[in-house]
């Protein structure tokens, strides 16, 4: 059962693969945004696919994030999702995450619970 509160975390270390300059969306060799974002949307996904009925999955729909400081090579960054609401299929996050130095981003996360067959099936 689905209850307000529920929190997943999710863990990266900062390399080369997961840097601005080696995913194209910066030049730096730091954390990028779009690994920080996907770390986020991870860590909500987790929050409750345990608990999905099979055949049903979520899909992100929403993300507002906010990356507020630089995180090297090398650093531990987790990232924590904290279901905030449930609207029907509707699930609503607080996003947030961490390195060893403390806070470099938040924000929130809407997904969906989806019926994995009938979603796929909107692609044909």
């Amino acid at each position: 059962m689905l209850e307000i509160g529920m929190t997943f975390t999710s863990n990266a270390v900062v390399s080369l693969d997961n840097c601005a300059a080696g995913m194209g969306s910066g030049d730096l060799e730091v954390f990028a945004t779009p690994a920080l974002v996907a770390l986020m949307e991870n860590a909500a996904m987790n929050v409750i696919a345990p608990l999905l009925p099979n055949g049903s999955t979520t899909v992100g729909a929403e993300i507002n994030t906010t990356h507020i400081k630089p995180s090297a090579i090398g650093a531990r960054v987790q990232a924590t999702a904290k279901l905030v609401a449930v609207e029907g299929r509707k699930l609503t996050f607080e996003v947030e995450a961490c390195d060893e130095n403390g806070l470099i981003g938040k924000g929130s996360h809407v997904r969906f619970i989806v019926d994995k067959e009938r979603f796929m099936a909107k692609l044909g």
